[in-house]
């Protein structure tokens, strides 16, 4: 999946979702993805939360075969910023 289309699968479940923060998800050297409110890009940009993770572990939580709590838990995705804007996320993943 490249990360456009992951873009686009974000986008597709935050529209109408209303989700109102912004979060900037950090995949490393595959760029990131950044989430403020409904809209969805990949420019980059500052949001009140980021989210470090591997791409092949977005792509897992996106589908489902990994919840975003397990992998944090197992240190797969980190926070930096407002952890209350993390745990709004189910509303979008």
């Amino acid at each position: 999946m490249t990360l456009q289309e992951i873009a686009d699968q974000i986008s597709s479940k935050a529209s109408g979702s209303g989700f109102s923060r912004s979060v900037k998800f950090d995949l490393g050297g595959e760029g990131t993805i950044l989430v403020d409110g409904e809209s969805v890009s990949t420019d980059g940009g500052d949001a009140e939360c980021t989210i470090s993770l591997t791409k092949d572990d977005m792509e897992s939580i996106i589908s489902g075969d990994l919840g975003a709590t397990s992998a944090f838990m197992q240190g797969k995705l980190k926070v930096d910023g407002d952890m209350s804007v993390a745990m709004q996320l189910s509303q979008i993943l």
